[in-house]
């Protein structure tokens, strides 16, 4: 069967998640402050949960736009959260969505991912590619991402319709829920599937490592995925979702955020977030060269497209 898609369509196919400008989307206003967020945290492990709810709260002291936050460490039982049920378009978070979903169907039908499946899962999450992404997403369908987003439990996510996977909405509780999935053993992915997840999410290129891995230490491994869009109302998309494991934890974090006036300062407010939860959780005067390199986001991060006509 032969699908036509229109040159509008496979425009903003094209940008989601690259930070690329859809040519017909309007410049979005500055976001007004938004009111004072209130986090709140739980944790075995005494003072530990006062502490981070005081850090994160006066991280996003001043910060306009609105940001949702997750954090849960198995070892010490810790969890924050805030703005946990508030639904973000999803941008380029949800190919792990995608490649678990893409897992998750193969083990069903005991069988290996193909060569090809194996190119397009390794560049979509460490290069964040936009093609392989609507490849995959095309082949699963929508019968099948639905099926397993029913399988994690995900209620509050709802896949993007018309092949708009980049507007999937997406919810902080729903996103932790996939983490936790991805970072121990349980009946909806395989021990392989969740170890090829973490293996790509630890292969990102170094230009797309920024946002939850800011400040985490080095003796902390780090597996992350970002997403990217701006669209005409709320501004500037930016996310990050971050697995860590080390140093005595086993933790995981989320950070979504819209209504920034560019991408870096996005990046900035979920680096601001992470910086502290780490400092928090993991203390220590050694951050990794990963985590400390300087990143600077622009408004067209070609770098991260290959696939995209001229650079995005």
């Amino acid at each position: 069967m032969t699908h036509r898609t229109s040159r509008a369509t496979r425009v903003l196919a094209a940008s989601l998640g690259a930070g690329v400008i859809v040519p017909f989307v309007a410049a979005a206003a500055p976001a007004a402050a938004a009111t004072t967020p209130t986090v709140s945290c739980t944790s075995a492990q005494a003072g530990l949960a006062a502490k981070l709810q005081k850090d994160i709260t006066a991280a996003l002291a001043n910060r306009s736009g609105t940001v949702a936050v997750g954090l849960y460490d198995r070892t010490t039982k810790t969890t924050c959260s805030l703005r946990a049920s508030s639904a973000y378009d999803s941008a380029s978070v949800v190919k792990v969505t995608v490649l678990a979903t893409l897992l998750w169907d193969a083990k069903k039908h005991n069988r290996y991912l193909t060569d090809r499946e194996v190119s397009l899962t390794k560049a979509m999450i460490t290069q964040s590619d936009n093609n392989a992404t609507t490849a995959l997403w095309k082949q699963l369908g929508m019968t099948k991402i639905k099926g397993f987003i029913a399988a994690a439990g995900m209620t509050q996510t709802v896949p993007g319709a018309n092949g708009y996977w980049g507007l999937t909405q997406i919810t902080v509780t729903d996103e932790q829920k996939l983490l936790k999935l991805i970072t121990a053993k349980n009946t909806v992915l395989s021990d392989n599937s969740r170890a090829y997840i973490l293996k790509l999410m630890g292969q990102v290129i170094s230009s797309q490592r920024w946002g939850t891995p800011a400040g985490a230490p080095s003796s902390v491994s780090v597996h992350v995925k970002n997403g990217w869009l701006q669209r005409s109302t709320h501004g500037w998309r930016v996310h990050s979702v971050g697995t860590f494991n080390g140093a005595g934890h086993d933790y995981m974090i989320t950070v979504l955020t819209h209504g920034n006036s560019t991408m870096s300062y996005g990046v900035t407010t979920i680096q601001n977030v992470a910086k502290v939860i780490h400092k928090d959780l993991v203390p220590t005067t050694t951050t990794s060269s990963a985590t400390v390199q300087r990143y600077t986001p622009t408004a067209t991060p070609q770098e991260a497209f290959p696939a995209v006509p001229s650079g995005g």
